[in-house]
């Protein structure tokens, strides 16, 4: 059986009616941080389990709550068969960067499953974890949040054959933590419709992020990136764009019109997916002199929020505009209370100033250390038709470059040289390693443990930094002729 269609975040339905539904494009998976880790489960099998089973009531929601989704959308959904998932095998280690799986089929469909995706996050650390000091992993999961927290955390134990620990449920623990963060956030901004939750990618399991839901609505948040939850809870799903979006048309300006002209709703745009000084805010407040009263709205994601929010309002205060701005990405209660001061300082209306929050109300809570951000896991769009894409961030920060192309994972088997390589799909095998991604597990479990930490470092192979050279070039011609 598998996924209800609304089990994932708005945006990911906006992006598909201003996008290219059917598009054939490949996603991959990744961890950022936190050294070697393991797959403990055969991710294919459990990809294919996620896939959405969508019925007619699912699209009646979705067009009452500003989602009408068109022919592309609905046969991009139903051609599962197209879904081609190269992953590395059960049991293999992998470390930092690392492509663990890429999935290749029609954009809407490989783009739907990324909060779900990125929820495996929680079976690797636990699995991994396990494998090294069970002692350790029993008083990291002495409480979790739920019931299926708690059935995902036995199943893990499991499928690696570690004997179970020691598991109590605290849902009603989890419900107060997160309730006393929401007052806290709507305390320090004065009107919860000011506050918006979008956690979903950040939650262990469709049942956590229920119970953090509900403390939100009863603190007065009533919007939510989850349209599952939003339906199930009466809240209203929010949502319009992610940094794919911007991949997808490979210009800010591209994409911003796509969301604008392709839409009827207010649009919002995501300045960083280049570089948010440079491209996206000119960019947006061009789009926004256009339409000055159309309410459309920017948002601020990563990089130095406050330097760019102190830009964008003082050249909008210039320019004569007054745009909403939307603050996500890493806030807290006390980031929070410093952009309202900001705010103030500048006399922009509490109406224009909006705050997305997700970890810091979804993960910080959790008893358990196991998040998303502990890892920094990632699902990234890498190549869009027979195009690869990739996101820089702000000022070329390479902590948050994607890998372009069809990534694959080579493991050093003998010899020298980085222990992984990251690769393309079709490339030559470098000698002394070993194809990883598609491999058996019984090639995985073949291949020599690296001896020192020193060996722990993993480099992309030339056919991958050609395709990181080229973008570059195309994207910041200037930095790529003088580099730092």
């Amino acid at each position: 059986m598998g996924s209800s269609l609304l089990a994932t975040d708005g945006y990911k339905f906006s992006m598909a009616e201003a996008g290219w539904p059917l598009r054939r494009e490949t996603f991959y998976y990744s961890h950022r941080k936190g050294g070697q880790q393991v797959v403990p489960l055969d991710l294919e099998s459990h990809v294919r389990a996620l896939l959405p089973e969508p019925s007619e009531s699912d699209y009646v929601y979705l067009a009452r709550n500003s989602y009408e989704m068109g022919a592309g959308f609905k046969a991009a959904i139903q051609q599962k068969h197209k879904l081609v998932v190269r992953a590395l095998p059960r049991g293999a280690r992998f470390y930092p960067r690392e492509p663990v799986f890429t999935l290749t089929g029609p954009s809407a469909l490989v783009s739907w499953l990324e909060p779900l995706l990125l929820q495996l996050n929680f079976r690797i650390q636990v699995a991994t974890q396990a494998l090294a000091d069970r002692e350790a992993l029993a008083k990291a999961i002495a409480v979790l949040s739920c019931e299926e927290e708690k059935r995902i955390a036995l199943e893990t134990l499991d499928a690696v054959g570690v004997k179970p620990v020691p598991i109590t449920v605290d849902s009603e623990g989890y419900y107060a933590r997160v309730l006393a963060v929401v007052r806290e956030l709507v305390d320090a901004v004065q009107d919860p419709s000011r506050i918006f939750e979008v956690g979903l990618r950040a939650a262990t399991c469709l049942e956590q992020h229920e119970i953090a839901l509900r403390a939100c609505k009863d603190a007065g948040v009533t919007r939510t990136s989850n349209v599952f939850g939003a339906q199930k809870l009466g809240m209203i799903p929010v949502g319009t764009m992610g940094h794919e979006h911007v991949q997808r048309y490979g210009s800010d300006e591209l994409a911003f019109r796509a969301i604008r002209e392709r839409r009827p709703e207010r649009s919002s745009y995501l300045l960083d997916t280049y570089d948010t000084v440079t491209s996206g805010l000119p960019t947006a407040f061009r789009l926004v002199h256009e339409e000055p009263n159309a309410g459309d709205s920017i948002r601020f994601d990563s990089g130095d929020k406050k330097k760019q929010y102190t830009l964008a309002v003082s050249r909008a205060k210039e320019e004569g505009i007054k745009p909403v701005l939307i603050l996500e990405d890493g806030l807290d209660a006390q980031a929070t209370r410093e952009f309202e001061a900001l705010r103030s300082q500048y006399g922009w209306e509490p109406s224009k100033q909006f705050y997305g929050y997700g970890g810091f109300i979804v993960a910080r809570t959790m008893a358990c250390p196991y998040t998303r951000d502990r890892v920094a896991a990632v699902y990234k769009l890498s190549r869009t038709g027979h195009v690869p894409t990739m996101k820089f961030g702000n000022e070329l920060a390479e902590g948050k470059q994607s890998i372009p192309g069809a990534p694959v994972v080579f493991r050093r088997r003998s010899g020298s040289g980085p222990i992984g390589l990251i690769g393309q799909e079709g490339e030559p095998v470098p000698e002394g390693y070993e194809l990883l991604s598609g491999a058996t597990p019984e090639i995985a479990a073949s291949i020599p443990a690296p001896g020192g930490a020193e060996e722990l470092r993993v480099a992309y192979t030339p056919a991958t930094q050609a395709l990181v050279d080229e973008l570059r070039q195309r994207h910041f011609p200037r930095a790529a002729a003088h580099p730092a």
